[in-house]
């Protein structure tokens, strides 16, 4: 059974109101993020998926993470300050981005090294493309996190690029492959940067995140 969190879900929560999104550092290794000790939910996802997008569209501030044409413009661990009190964290994306093979197994590193060791990652975002059959790198991605036991939710973009008729037998895709592995579902959330499909679901989701 799949626990599309559209479905209000969480309705009995207020919906979390952002005061204030800030830049606060870019980083490139794990001992140089911040020390405040606020919690963090951070987000990753392949090249590509619309991660810097959906950032925007959950802070309301079309510029705070940087988007581009061009896969992997992320390259350091951004840290967002919100409501000066906990942190998004924009972490490099992996697949195909046209950068050198150095700079991959580099950002894999301490992406790695951040899933690991951050004590104070409430939640791990994984961005999957829901216009696309569940690709080999993504499952990959996601049997590493649980083997790990960081704790995940899955968001599909892209939801305006497919017909609402088309949504649920996309998500069914993944939970078929899924379930091959995995004996419970994270949490899943279907969301699109251009008509603000899903931003209230996942923000009254994070805020139950830090709450609980």
């Amino acid at each position: 059974m799949l626990k599309i969190n559209n479905t209000g879900l969480f309705c009995n929560r207020e919906l979390m109101k952002v005061r204030s999104a800030v830049f606060e550092k870019s980083v490139t290794k794990v001992k140089d993020c911040p020390s405040t000790g606020f919690p963090e939910v951070a987000f990753i996802g392949r090249s590509n998926v619309g991660k810097s997008s959906l950032i925007n569209l959950l802070f309301e501030r079309k510029k705070l993470a940087k988007t581009s044409a061009t896969p992997g413009k992320t390259q350091t661990i951004n840290y967002f300050l919100i409501n000066r009190n906990w942190c998004a964290v924009d972490l490099p994306g992996y697949g195909w981005a046209k950068v050198s093979r150095d700079k991959k197994l580099a950002w894999s590193g301490f992406v790695r090294e951040y899933l690991l060791s951050r004590e104070n990652l409430m939640c791990l975002f994984v961005l999957l493309d829901i216009r696309l059959e569940p690709q080999p790198i993504d499952l990959q991605f996601l049997n590493w996190t649980v083997e790990q036991k960081i704790p995940i939710a899955l968001v599909f973009t892209k939801s305006d690029k497919l017909p609402k008729n088309k949504i649920i037998g996309a998500v069914e895709k993944y939970e078929s492959e899924l379930k091959k592995h995995w004996e419970f579902l994270p949490e899943i959330f279907i969301t699109s940067a251009e008509d603000k499909t899903g931003r209230n679901d996942l923000l009254i989701y994070i805020d139950s995140i830090l709450k609980d």
